[in-house]
């Protein structure tokens, strides 16, 4: 649905987005396509003539961010056309029709012909001929990390879940598509490609599968690392984790648990026990003994009692995660959770949140502490407070401090100490100085 808006002659675009590495991917996708079509590439927080926000709607605080970015973008810039899409947009785009300033509301499938229906539809000027560079350093706001899709959709339908219903179902890009992009980003001096979608594990191209995807990318470009984004345990095969032998793929797996209750597992409509997630990181940890596994753990599920939290809270401190992304459950209206008895009260849910927090601060120090000592390649990515950052290939945030311009610079450090959500490094490098 468009708003009529006054078309801007000026080519300043701020691409803004939230919520998962696929919704970056696709963010980082817009802003190459304006950037070749000649538009000026500028900061969210900075000025802007066409703001566009690629929205989340995961959680009741994913729409919330997304509704304070469009009136934030809004009173920043008065005049400024403002766009949401993304899964927000899918799912109710007359919440986000109603703001004051957003002229447009596009759903995921018009998502990839946005700038051809700004174009079209007048509402942006005509582009100027600027020059900028094809380094990463092109895309203001975005990581030396690229992100690259490889898949969409999901046909998993867990009960709590509304990403299938604003996404579809799954489909694959084509392997000659990837492969292609990851060579671009090779291209644009990227060292690191993470490969992201909503079920990556899924992916299925004229019969090519994940395992076969990695093997042509491998093969085929140069990227000195790539990473995955996402795995359910029933995607990890002895097959799949065997390729992990090139040193190239980055031995980090981000394996989504939710629960550690058979129960409340059953409830959320997952295809695994506990008894099998655990023979999925049984597996990763003895082929790869150093390799990182990250997990997401959901607290709060509707009839989750306080025995099935303790029994989630043992088994991930069993499984020794190297980071938890804790979130509270949020009733999503048109899936099945929303309709069930029992809803956890908001009081409970913050205790268990801030119990289940502490233990993944505490793991992810656990982690870190076995690595002291260690030299290992980090790819740093930006300063902040007079500190460089970025990461192991396993996932472990280093700081450092240098004069050098360490952007994109993939560099040995010896990891010294444990400090803050990472570990202190010392320099092994005279680039470090």
């Amino acid at each position: 649905m468009v708003k009529t808006g006054k078309r801007s002659e000026s080519t300043r675009v701020a691409l803004d987005s939230l919520g998962c590495k696929l919704n970056q991917a696709e963010t980082e996708l817009l802003a190459r396509q304006f950037a070749e079509a000649g538009y000026q590439l500028v900061s969210p927080a900075g000025e802007a003539d066409v703001y566009i926000l690629n929205t989340c709607t995961v959680t009741h605080i994913a729409d919330s961010k997304s509704r304070h970015r469009l009136r934030l973008a809004h009173r920043r810039n008065p005049d400024a056309l403002l766009v949401a899409t993304g899964c927000y947009a899918q799912r109710v785009p007359q919440e986000l029709a109603q703001i004051e300033g957003v002229s447009l509301v596009l759903g995921n499938n018009e998502k990839q012909y946005l700038l051809q229906l700004l174009e079209e539809a007048g509402c942006i000027g005509s582009p100027v001929s600027v020059q900028q560079d094809s380094t990463i350093n092109h895309y203001t706001g975005f990581r030396t990390r690229a992100l690259v899709k490889v898949q969409d959709g999901c046909n998993s339908f867990c009960s709590y879940c509304i990403v299938p219903l604003v996404r579809g179902r799954e489909k694959s890009l084509p392997v000659d598509q990837v492969v292609a992009e990851v060579r671009h980003r090779v291209a644009q001096g990227y060292k690191e490609v993470v490969l992201t979608g909503v079920k990556i594990g899924s992916y299925n191209y004229d019969g090519v599968n994940l395992k076969g995807l990695l093997e042509h990318i491998l093969i085929e470009t140069g990227v000195e690392r790539l990473r995955l984004s996402s795995l359910q345990p029933q995607e990890i095969s002895p097959e799949l984790i065997g390729l992990w032998r090139n040193q190239r793929l980055c031995p980090h797996f981000h394996l989504s648990l939710q629960s550690g209750s058979d129960e409340v597992l059953s409830r959320m409509k997952r295809h695994y026990s506990l008894s099998h997630y655990e023979e999925s990181v049984s597996l990763i940890r003895t082929l790869l003994p150093e390799a990182a596994i990250t997990t997401d753990i959901m607290v709060g599920f509707p009839g989750e009692t306080s025995a099935e939290f303790e029994q989630s809270y043992n088994f991930c401190q069993k499984m020794e995660f190297a980071r938890i992304h804790v979130f509270s459950y949020s009733p999503r209206q048109g899936t099945q959770a929303a309709q069930l008895p029992q809803p956890v009260g908001d009081k409970i849910k913050k205790q268990r949140s801030q119990k289940m927090l502490s233990l993944a601060k505490e793991s992810a120090q656990n982690f870190s502490q076995r690595f002291l000592g260690k030299t290992m390649a980090v790819l740093f990515e930006h300063q902040s407070n007079g500190a460089w950052s970025g990461l192991t290939n396993n996932y472990i945030k280093v700081y450092t401090k240098s004069s050098a311009d360490l952007t994109n610079k993939l560099l040995p450090v010896k990891l010294v100490e444990v400090r803050r959500d990472g570990v202190l490094g010392g320099a092994e490098s005279r680039r470090l100085k």
